[in-house]
């Protein structure tokens, strides 16, 4: 019986009266907005300018402030807002730059040596104070020491490596990708100079780095950043 009159007396409430159960359901659905903008300071403004104290109202100063306040705050949302926008266009410049290196050569340090049926990579290492003597050693894909081949003293500047694909057993080395070592002796100073060979770029990602950087795939898999390219070859 008691069902009955809790029934009747809500379906005799009057429209536009909600329970607290309705209210409370109502208010769980609606998104909450945590962050002010220009409507809700305007409004929370005008109410606090209709309660003021009369006898101690807000200072034309202190509203000028608070309005200087708010607006520089837009201010600073809108050009960071403008700055993302311009950051994101540009990483998307940069990226469609970068495409166009697919399938062109690019200068690398310590690439890929690509071994086909008719070509063999070169590598090119920069000798600032010339060279007494270089041993330069060609390692496979699996870290084998393949050939050592020596070459005599050579003036500053850029040296070209050269292989001619055949091992130190004299048979030829399977297509694959190998690394070139150089070691350079000047003056009694043993070094180990940075070898760049030229390796053909498949594809282009900025996938896996915080800061936007470029990479670059080359031949073997290797990834490097765009920033490392030396040369662009055809």
């Amino acid at each position: 019986m008691a069902v009955s009159n809790t029934t009747a007396s809500l379906s005799s409430m009057p429209s536009g009266i909600k329970t607290t159960a309705q209210y409370k359901a109502e208010k769980a659905m609606t998104p909450q907005n945590t962050n002010m903008g220009q409507t809700e300071f305007l409004t929370l403004f005008t109410t606090q300018l209709k309660n003021q104290d009369p006898t101690d109202p807000v200072k034309n100063e202190a509203f000028v402030a608070q309005l200087a306040q708010f607006s520089q705050l837009e201010a600073s949302v809108a050009m960071k807002t403008s700055m993302e926008n311009l950051v994101n266009s540009m990483s998307n410049d940069r990226m469609l730059g970068a495409a166009s290196l697919i399938g062109k050569s690019v200068s690398i340090p310590d690439g890929p040596v690509t071994v086909t049926d008719t070509t063999v990579s070169q590598g090119i290492i920069n000798l600032p104070t010339g060279a007494d003597g270089i041993r330069v050693q060609v390692f496979n894909d699996q870290g084998q020491l393949v050939r050592t081949q020596i070459m005599g003293a050579k003036p500053v500047g850029d040296v070209t490596l050269e292989w001619d694909g055949i091992t130190d057993a004299g048979a030829n080395a399977p297509n694959g990708t190998y690394r070139y070592v150089a070691t350079v002796n000047s003056a009694g100073k043993i070094t180990t100079p940075t070898v760049n060979t030229l390796a053909t770029v498949r594809s282009v990602s900025s996938a896996g780095t915080l800061d936007g950087t470029l990479l670059l795939e080359v031949d073997g898999g290797k990834s490097i950043s765009l920033a490392d390219v030396k040369r662009v070859g055809y």
